[in-house]
């Protein structure tokens, strides 16, 4: 998740296009919570590790 937030923001960027930035900074800022989380130990989505 956060590497196809980093993908978009770029593609975004790029081309102009707000809507792939947009989508790319919630994608990064919801992958690096889950990754955080999973990092952490807690259980995300019922898992033990989120990758």
């Amino acid at each position: 998740m956060v590497v196809l937030g980093i993908i978009l923001l770029i593609i975004g960027f790029l081309t102009g296009i707000g809507f792939l930035w947009t989508i790319g900074i919630i994608l990064l800022v919801v992958g690096a919570v889950l990754w955080l989380l999973g990092s952490l130990g807690h259980a995300v989505g019922g898992r033990r590790h989120y990758w």
